[in-house]
Parts: C-alpha cells; structure tokens; sequence
C-alpha cells in the first residue's frame, strides 16, 4: 500500500498544534493522548516529541493524573486580573454615556476615550486609559461616531458648492 503523504507537513503540523492549544476539549484530549501513551510504554520523552510538548509538560501530565486522576487533566479555571469597576459602575457609566459630557461636568461636546477617562477618574477615582476607555464603550454596546463639520446657516446650494471644491 502507498504511504500517504501531506503537503507542507511541517507547517499543517504547526497550525494542528495551534488548534488543539487553542480549542478547549481538544487540550483535554490532547493530554489524554499523552498519558495514554506513556501508560502504553512510551517515554515521556518520546511522547513529548511526538506530540510536540516539553517533557516536563508530558511528565507533569503523568504526575497530575496519578494524583487527581481524570479531573487532573481537565482544564482549570483561568481567572485573571479583576476587573478595577463594579457591575453597579458600569451600569452607572453606561447611563452617564446617554447623556452629554458637560451635563455630567467634563468638558467636552462628546464623549471619547479622554473625556470617559476623566469621568471614571473624577467620579470613581480608578485610573484607566484611553484605550480601555474605548474598550469600554464597545462592551457598553456604544460607537464613537465623530459628527462631519457642516457649514452652518447657509443655503443648501453654498454647501454643495464647497463639497465639490474638497
């Protein structure tokens, strides 16, 4: 019989390794196939290169399935950095992004990342930037639409003249 060869292996194998660390059933199949083989014989070492893992990693694996069994090779909980504002504040920013910066007294016609920034820092006094300002307004369900300038109190006609002269 013919062996089957792929196309590219080196890179298919890259982006395969990719996907199973990226998908989260796919990290608890991809360590059960690690002890499996190791319980079929195979050094950890072997395994590792196999798969494509560190050997501390595959030996590590092993250990935690001895101790905890099945449950030890799950995925834990990652939790990460709590977040610095409350439910209750940010229901309370998302009502203060309704009405207009001045009517909330921060200077300003609308509402961007500066102004946001200044608002969560005056009334909550939590220090966040701009960027996360602007993340804050998507999460909130908000865009930030910047108003075109018009020239104000001329007929209709003066004002397509000056858009055909841009």
């Amino acid at each position: 019989m013919k062996r089957l060869t792929i196309p590219n292996a080196q890179k298919v194998i890259i982006e395969l390794q990719e996907e199973i660390r990226r998908s989260k059933d796919a990290r608890y199949t991809h360590r059960l196939h690690a002890v499996l083989l190791v319980a079929q014989g195979m050094s950890s070492s072997e395994v590792a290169h196999l798969l494509g893992d560190g050997v501390r990693t595959v030996q590590l694996w092993v250990h935690r399935f001895k101790d905890e069994g099945l449950s030890g090779l799950k995925n834990k909980p990652r939790p990460g950095r709590p977040p610095k504002l409350s439910e209750e504040q940010l229901l309370e920013i998302g009502c203060a992004l309704r009405s207009t910066p001045e009517e909330c007294g921060i200077s300003g016609n609308l509402w961007d990342g500066k102004t946001l920034s200044a608002f969560i820092s005056k009334e909550y006094t939590i220090q966040l930037g701009v960027r996360q300002c602007q993340r804050l307004f998507h999460k909130l369900g908000f865009r930030y639409r910047k108003p075109r300038p018009l020239i104000a109190g001329t007929d209709p006609a003066v004002k397509e003249e000056f858009k055909k002269n841009l």
